[in-house]
């Protein structure tokens, strides 16, 4: 990474940062008219010709992405295995891109589905909280309150339990019935509404479930519900909206391919633009019927 552009980047991160808390995403909803989520998984195969295939590639193709978009998103969601695969250029990538938001008022999302025995886990919260800058982490809540413990003691910080996801996957354990009548997703919600500090939990649900997201919707009211799976994965926005909103919205609704990958040209960021301004005039809509 000794090339002029990550110089020049790295010089322009080093001013001073502030981070965006999960308390004020209701705030920013109101003002940009939205609750997107543009998720960042710059998959190298998928990058337009014009940009290299490569670490600096990827970044100069985030930044660019981020800049044309910031309009009309309040949160950007790195998916970290498309960095962590690029080696340890990937991370300064990652740290890069983390940092960079930080000083544009958004909520940046680790998805990372990190968890794991407590001091495992201390040491995951410090790599994606104090280290890359990241105001919330992906977790697979699966190894129980203690594994997601460490992840809440930061107090500006939010962990995001994956509860019920869009992949085929998911009904070999996520919706399996259990003796006391719940389904395991349903399990997750209530008893990780019991632990304290929940107040810093929010929770995956794919748009694909929209069937279930009321039902998600009555377990936890007053959290917010990260959906991804708009757009190229085909989630309903309209149906997620009138079934998962509550009084402060509680959304980050969450596209990744169909803005990132709008066009295959030179003029990628400025279509990545479009298809992110056609989605927040849609979520603008449904905020006015509110």
């Amino acid at each position: 990474m000794s090339s002029k552009f990550f110089r020049k980047t790295l010089l322009w991160h080093c001013k001073k940062t502030k981070r965006m808390k999960a308390s004020l995403l209701p705030s920013q909803i109101q003002l940009k008219k939205s609750y997107l989520c543009i998720g960042l998984d710059p998959d190298l195969e998928k990058l337009p010709d014009s940009v290299s295939k490569s670490s600096e590639g990827v970044l100069e193709f985030c930044l660019r992405i981020i800049e044309q978009t910031l309009p009309f998103a309040v949160s950007y969601k790195l998916n970290t295995a498309f960095f962590e695969c690029l080696g340890a250029e990937g991370w300064k990538v990652m740290e890069l891109i983390f940092k960079h938001l930080e000083s544009r008022d958004v909520f940046a999302i680790a998805d990372a589905k990190r968890a794991d025995i407590g001091n495992t886990s201390s040491q995951y919260a410090k790599a994606f909280f104090e280290n890359m800058g990241a105001d919330a982490i992906t977790l697979s809540p699966y190894m129980g309150s203690d594994s997601i413990q460490p992840f809440l003691e930061y107090p500006d910080k939010t962990a995001i339990l994956l509860a019920l996801t869009s992949n085929p996957g998911h009904q070999d354990f996520e919706i399996q019935p259990l003796t006391n009548g719940r389904r395991l997703f349903e399990e997750v919600l209530v008893q990780s509404q019991q632990w304290p500090r929940k107040g810093h939990l929010m929770y995956v649900v794919g748009a694909t479930r929209s069937d279930e997201i009321a039902k998600v919707r009555a377990l936890c009211p007053d959290s917010f519900l990260l959906v991804p799976g708009i757009g190229a994965q085909g989630g309903d926005l309209k149906e997620i909206s009138e079934k998962g909103m509550n009084s402060s919205v509680g959304l980050l609704v969450n596209a990744s391919r169909s803005i990132l990958f709008a066009s295959s040209g030179s003029n990628y960021a400025m279509a990545a633009s479009k298809a992110a301004y056609d989605i927040q005039q849609e979520m603008e809509r449904y905020l006015r019927k509110r």
